[in-house]
């Protein structure tokens, strides 16, 4: 009998593990922006927002993308979402009332880059809202950033 116990939980591990691989993690999304940190520095500003605006390209991974804002909270570049760029979110805020924008944009003018946490929905959850963790670098007046969704 302990075998078969053994053996079921192994089989439940199963898919618990296949979701955690499906996830990326905060330490993905720093490397994903350091990423576009590099490219855009090598390609220039208009030819690195159409990459990162492509879902299937080299700025998504798993369930992150980068995501490209000026200092006044225009979306320049979304890798999950296009109707969001060329939009104004200064205003958005999370399903607690966080506005993240702003505290990137403070962040960002202060230090050049650091770490936000804000709700938003996942996309590759259907739009669920989850918790998130996103890394930003500030690079010629835009903001990169990159958010991997806390388990």
């Amino acid at each position: 009998m302990p075998k078969i116990a053994a053996l079921a939980l192994a089989i439940l591990a199963i898919p618990l593990a296949a979701r955690a691989e499906e996830r990326a993690s905060t330490r993905d999304a720093e490397l994903m922006v350091h990423k576009a940190v590099e490219f855009y520095k090598k390609v220039g500003r208009e030819k690195a927002l159409a990459a990162f605006s492509d879902p299937k390209g080299a700025f998504t991974y798993r369930d992150i993308y980068i995501t490209a804002f000026d200092f006044e909270g225009k979306c320049l570049a979304h890798g999950a979402n296009a109707s969001r760029v060329g939009k104004n979110f200064i205003h958005e805020t999370d399903v607690d009332g966080k506005n993240w924008h702003v505290e990137r944009i403070k962040i960002a003018k202060e230090k050049g880059k650091g770490w936000v946490e804000y709700k938003f929905p996942n996309p590759a959850k259907g739009g669920e809202v989850e918790q998130k963790v996103a890394y930003f670098e500030a690079i010629d007046g835009v903001i990169l950033t990159c958010g991997a969704y806390r388990p």
